[in-house]
């Protein structure tokens, strides 16, 4: 069969022929229609991600299938070498997950990875109640902006966010976004407007960015020495877009009401992740979830992958 394969971290993958795969006793044969290029492929693919694989392997983490019995399903982790992106792959039988008819295939390979980065974090890390604020820290992206989207839906009181690009902020108010905070200015300023936000009120923040930007809200939600407790502040980071690295002073834990923890592979089980899309997905259509596409066959991986697109690339089997 075919399948796009990764011979160097350094290149992109190459069109090629390997072996049928063979399933094991736990696993199913899918025939694979769509798998989508996320930020987390590209950091496996690129050797930079803490679960990249030995070379060579199969790139995807995902995608849209057909079983043997002709049901159509989400399918996600198909086990190392073997990836998505290939004519068929094999997962667990529990990785897959019905996808409803009112979404293309298209639309379900794009939006499972990036909806799912914020459905797991709210409810299966942060464990969210209904009228809880949240802040989107690096809410441009389609992660962030799925994550306005979802927050809303799942009863967010008030969503702030936080983006690079100040012309963002009408169509990030439109997803449902209440306050914008710019995170082009000074380190100063950008710890004050986080500590008037603070003092609103934040239950939760959703952190795509980690680096200087989490740095400045770990500042300001640190108090000095009050004789009240601090406010809990469950901050999930979720990506590490502004840096993988930041310093974090024990004084910012033990004089506020900040817990921190991440969500992603290895912090929630694989079978919560499917689970989430699971849900999430049922809501696709009726709520209006948006996420800005394109598509390419996976004959043209090694030139597509190239290419640079705010929209979500999705390769097509």
């Amino acid at each position: 069969m075919k399948a796009a394969v990764v011979h160097a971290y350094a290149a992109p993958p190459r069109y090629t022929q390997i072996d049928d795969p063979n399933p094991a006793s736990d696993e199913v044969l899918i025939t694979v229609k769509a798998a989508a290029l996320s930020q987390l492929v590209r950091l496996q693919a690129a050797g930079k991600h803490y679960s990249s694989p030995a070379l060579p392997f199969v790139p995807g983490v995902d995608g849209v299938a057909y079983l043997e019995s002709g049901e159509r399903v989400y399918f996600a982790f198909p086990a190392a070498p073997l990836g998505a992106m290939a004519e068929k792959t094999v997962v667990k039988a529990a990785y897959t997950v019905a996808i409803p008819d009112s979404v293309d295939d298209i639309t379900a390979a794009a939006i499972a990875n990036p909806g799912m980065s914020s459905w797991a974090a709210l409810l299966d890390r942060a464990n969210m109640v209904r009228g809880e604020s949240v802040l989107i820290n690096g809410a441009t992206g389609a992660s962030g902006r799925l994550a306005i989207q979802i927050a809303k839906h799942l009863g967010a009181g008030r969503i702030v966010v936080t983006g690079r690009n100040p012309a963002s902020e009408a169509e990030l108010r439109l997803l449902g976004a209440d306050e914008f905070i710019p995170l082009k200015q000074s380190e100063d300023e950008l710890v004050g407007q986080f500590r008037d936000e603070i003092a609103k009120g934040i239950n939760i923040v959703l952190d795509y960015l980690w680096g200087p930007s989490a740095g400045a809200f770990i500042a300001a939600a640190t108090s000095h020495g009050a004789a009240k407790a601090a406010a809990r502040i469950r901050f999930v980071n979720i990506g590490s877009l502004g840096g993988t690295e930041l310093a974090l002073p024990a004084a910012a834990l033990r004089s506020s009401g900040l817990e921190l923890m991440g969500s992603g592979l290895g912090s929630v089980s694989n079978a919560a992740l499917v689970r989430a899309i699971g849900d999430m997905m049922k809501i696709v259509s009726r709520v209006g979830l948006q996420i800005e596409t394109r598509s390419a066959p996976l004959a043209e991986v090694e030139t597509a992958w190239q290419e640079q697109s705010a929209a979500r690339l999705v390769f097509t089997v």
